[in-house]
């Protein structure tokens, strides 16, 4: 790709400023507090202002289903400005997870007919996938669906789903009775309160993004897509959205390198600022060399997906896995920068460690990504 794909058009730049300053508005440290201590984990009428004001949700969804007709490209940019922000709201799970499952996955009909409802921020969504290893390999899936009139009867379990208490819809992945590997897996949807299923929510690290336990006994689910054919629609999904995760990851690490830096220049030791002293400048230095390569897989990887590159899974690989380093690289140095008030819970800089560090495991850590990286090289 020729260097100037990686520049942002004038109304990308623009429309960045407009999420800066909207995010910057709604989404302070204090709120950030308020909404983790939460029992739903975010602000309601943020939600609302964010898909109907802004539109949001529906960035990257076409104009058929009710969304703005944008590229991945712009849903990179608002999710940057989310990370930035560290924005509590249930818009990773419901607007990347589940809207990609379903636009990857689902029959026109079943597009036509769930999306509007997820673009327009009426309903909230989540994509049901890791299950007690935590792995995020689709032939780790154990969930059954075993067929019964016309949809399936689930049974088993999945954790770590992001925001699974509080989602109107619950797509879970799950497998034939008796299948293997990436075969016998189906995508199926139900009602977040249906008869059967168990939602518990999990205590995690990173409070600012709620997990929950799914226990499914014998609930009733309706197919979505192809019986017994999601495998490869699941991947691009994923890939999609390990692309996207980057995106929000190194806002996160952006925001980590500018408060270190505006504090090694605010704080004095010895009649100086700190941040005239060589070790504060090389961590610096450091600090912007990590976040700055992150940044440009980040942005290579969604102008990927958004051409509909064949190397775009790749790509998205490539980016999680330098965005994760990146991120907690940072966050620790800031940390460090700020010395001893930096592991006070009255400084917000922890906020944003916890999110690099839960971001890291989320769709699998940096080693899983090589991985998946050179596989799709092979």
């Amino acid at each position: 790709m020729p260097a100037a794909a990686f520049s942002f058009t004038d109304e990308q730049r623009q429309f960045r400023d407009v999420a800066r300053r909207f995010l910057g508005d709604v989404s302070p440290p204090t709120a950030v507090r308020e909404w983790m201590e939460s029992t739903s984990g975010f602000d309601p009428a943020v939600w609302d202002r964010l898909a109907k004001e802004l539109g949001f949700c529906a960035i990257h969804v076409p104009e058929a289903y009710g969304g703005q007709g944008f590229s991945f490209v712009e849903l990179g940019i608002a999710l940057e400005e989310m990370g930035r922000a560290l924005l509590c709201a249930p818009y990773f799970s419901s607007a990347v997870l589940a809207t990609g499952a379903i636009q990857h996955g689902g029959s026109e009909a079943e597009k036509a007919a769930l999306l509007p409802d997820l673009t327009a921020g009426t309903r909230r969504a989540t994509l049901a996938f890791t299950e007690p290893s935590g792995g995020w390999d689709v032939e780790q899936v154990a969930l059954t669906a075993t067929p019964v009139d016309g949809g399936y009867r689930l049974d088993g379990e999945k954790r770590f789903v992001l925001d699974g208490c509080t989602a109107d819809c619950i797509i879970a992945v799950a497998r034939a009775p008796g299948s293997r590997g990436a075969d016998g897996l189906s995508l199926c949807t139900l009602p977040g309160d249906a008869k059967g299923l168990e939602r518990r929510p999990l205590r995690s690290l990173d409070p600012t993004r709620k997990l929950a336990h799914l226990t499914f006994r014998g609930a009733r689910a309706e197919p979505l897509g192809e019986p017994e054919g999601a495998a490869a629609p699941l991947k691009r999904a994923l890939a999609e959205a390990a692309a996207a995760l980057a995106n929000e990851m190194v806002g996160g690490a952006q925001r980590m390198l500018d408060s270190a830096v505006d504090y090694a220049k605010l704080r004095m030791q010895f009649g100086r600022q700190i941040g005239s002293f060589q070790a504060i400048k090389h961590k610096c230095a450091d600090m912007l060399l990590e976040v700055e390569l992150a940044k440009s897989a980040a942005y290579r990887a969604a102008a990927a997906v958004a051409e509909d590159d064949p190397d775009a899974p790749a790509l998205a690989s490539l980016a999680k896995a330098a965005a994760s380093e990146a991120y907690l690289g940072a966050a620790a140095a800031c940390i460090q920068i700020h010395g001893g008030i930096g592991f006070t819970w009255e400084n917000d800089t922890h906020l944003w460690f916890k999110r690099a560090k839960a971001s890291e495991a989320l769709l699998g850590d940096a080693a899983y990504h090589r991985e998946l990286m050179m596989r799709h090289m092979q």
